[in-house]
């Protein structure tokens, strides 16, 4: 199983309150839909993934496995919810930049996408009328403006998605945009990225009752919570070969990564094995120590996880469609990338298994680094093979 992370190119937030500022520095995006001096305003954020990081992965990492790939946004402040919000998530039409500006300059930086303007003030201002096949815009007609997007292609997929949050769920993004990413991948589409709005019933309304307010963190945070795209694809293998070791049985084990380096360099790819012994074996007459035979994870029901060692928080979770631990004739192991963690931070793998009903989850000492600033190509790098 394989789980693989990108982060933007480039994000802004463009607001109709001030239709010629940029934000795309800022440290948050926002999505929100609110009244300010008795007038609605709206402000939407846009983001753009790379074609090449995108096209590399569903080439050289995925292939032909099932896979499925989701936007990930983490809530900085999200404030007026009711019962029935959502977020609309489309493919963007036009190019755009991104910018230098801020929400609260102390005078307005106009050098990137606005609510007006795709690149900078005066120039290629988003179109309001005559728009293109599957392309639509929605604005109030005293706030022309506001971004244009696509609703479908020539391949028939579904590209309007959507997340609905419900009190009191989880306000964090986290939505399959899969078939958009397969319309960029054909060339069906053009990839702008996304942006990312309130349903229309909700902008623009004189009657509000409350200000609803999504915000989340941008790729200029300097926190372990940028947009991600968040690619998971099955490359499930249990094919031990010929060796003779045999699967644990027992829930009372010893669990490690016996060929963990401790720190890895962002762009590698590397097998962690995972060494498993019963901690209390069977006894039996032996001329070598019970503790030198590794024993294979349970089969299909073993699964990995990643975590922030000093926050807790999950970076990758157990999954059992896309985290199961594999094996081969050396040993357990899953496939790291740590291109899609944050450098300069500890992580913590967790392994959790499944035997006669019991579940067991291992979290004790399981800890690497990851390093940023050196490239390297997409080959795996095995150190633990024998």
């Amino acid at each position: 199983m394989a789980v693989y992370k990108i982060f933007p190119t480039k994000d802004a937030t463009i607001y109709s309150e001030q239709a010629n500022m940029n934000a795309g520095l800022d440290e948050i995006l926002e999505c929100s839909s609110y009244i300010k001096n008795d007038t609605p305003q709206v402000s939407r954020y846009l983001m753009k993934f790379s074609s090449t990081g995108m096209n590399d992965i569903l080439d050289n990492k995925i292939g032909s496995a099932l896979f499925k790939v989701n936007i990930r946004n983490f809530s900085a402040n999200t404030t007026g919810l009711t019962l029935d919000n959502k977020l609309y998530f489309y493919p963007i039409s036009g190019s755009w930049a991104m910018g230098t500006g801020k929400y609260q300059d102390s005078s307005s930086v106009e050098d990137g996408v606005s609510w007006n303007w795709r690149t900078y003030s005066g120039s290629s201002a988003w179109p309001t009328a005559g728009f293109e096949a599957y392309t639509t815009a929605s604005f109030s007609t005293a706030k022309p403006g506001g971004g244009v997007w696509y609703t479908g292609s020539s391949l028939g997929l579904n590209v309007l998605h959507t997340q609905s949050f419900n009190y009191p769920d989880s306000v964090d993004v986290n939505i399959d945009v899969t078939d958009t990413i397969l319309t960029w991948y054909s060339g069906s589409l053009p990839n702008e990225g996304f942006i990312v709005k309130q349903p229309n019933e909700f902008e623009f309304v004189n009657n509000r009752n409350n200000d609803t307010y999504f915000k989340y963190f941008s790729i200029d945070t300097h926190t372990i919570y940028p947009p991600e795209l968040e690619f998971k694809w099955d490359d499930y293998s249990f094919s031990t070969g010929s060796s003779t070791n045999t699967i644990l049985t027992t829930p009372s084990a010893l669990i490690s990564i016996y060929n963990n380096v401790g720190t890895y360099y962002s762009g590698s790819v590397s097998k962690f094995r995972i060494e498993a012994t019963p901690k209390y074996p069977t006894r039996t007459f032996m001329t070598s120590s019970l503790y030198t035979t590794n024993y294979y994870l349970p089969e299909s029901s073993s699964l990995y996880a990643i975590k922030d060692s000093a926050t807790n928080e999950m970076i990758v979770d157990f999954d059992t469609d896309y985290t199961r631990i594999n094996a081969d004739v050396s040993s357990s192991y899953f496939t790291l990338y740590p291109s899609g963690l944050e450098p300069e931070r500890n992580y913590s793998v967790m392994v959790k298994i499944e035997i006669d009903g019991e579940i067991i989850i291992f979290d004790e000492d399981l800890i690497f680094k990851v390093k940023g600033g050196i490239t390297f190509d997409s080959s795996t790098v095995d150190l633990g093979a024998q």
